[in-house]
């Protein structure tokens, strides 16, 4: 039976990390393993985890590449987007937005990515392979990458001369341990 991947935690703030709006996975991954009894209480309470859970308190400050919410381990990516601003004199006024996206990393992914490292797996064969995770076809594959099925079959191949498997499931093996 297939498992559905995490929903993505998604954060909109403000140049000083104040949260403007999030979904209700961002609000499940920062409390996690609480349930706050009205997560909307306090723009200030919620604000405040982000920041001492997200920021890397340097300056200028940034966005972790990764945090602990209990035993789960999070991808973060941070966007930044600037924003036009029409002021009450005519002008517009620049202003700064911070997207955050956090993403479970399984431990799969970061088995991948040390064999990736181990192996000398290229990117394109990397992500090849952790669309064979998901269980698709070399079809889908294609299809997903926007490359040939024939491209996707000599991604696997090459990975497998690399990894030292003959097979597909041989790639898989030595992802989740069985090697």
């Amino acid at each position: 039976m297939p498992t559905t991947p995490a929903r993505p935690g998604l954060i909109v703030a403000d140049s000083a990390f104040a949260v403007l709006a999030c979904n209700a996975e961002a609000l499940r991954i920062l409390f996690y393993p609480e349930r706050p009894d009205n997560p909307h209480q306090s723009d200030t309470w919620l604000s405040s985890k982000v920041r001492s859970a997200l920021i890397e308190q340097t300056m200028p400050l940034k966005i972790v590449e990764q945090f602990r919410s209990s035993r789960r381990t999070y991808t973060c990516r941070s966007f930044a987007l600037e924003v036009k601003k029409p002021s009450n004199n005519g002008s517009s006024q620049n202003g700064g937005l911070h997207v955050v996206l956090m993403e479970r990393r399984t431990n799969h992914t970061m088995r991948l990515n040390e064999l990736s490292h181990r192996f000398g797996l290229t990117a394109r064969e990397q992500q090849t392979v952790e669309n064979l995770l998901e269980g698709l076809t070399s079809k889908e594959i294609a299809q997903r990458m926007n490359i040939s099925p024939n491209t996707v079959k000599a991604f696997l191949r090459l990975t497998m001369v690399k990894m030292n498997v003959s097979t597909r499931s041989g790639i898989i093996g030595r992802i989740i341990g069985d090697s």
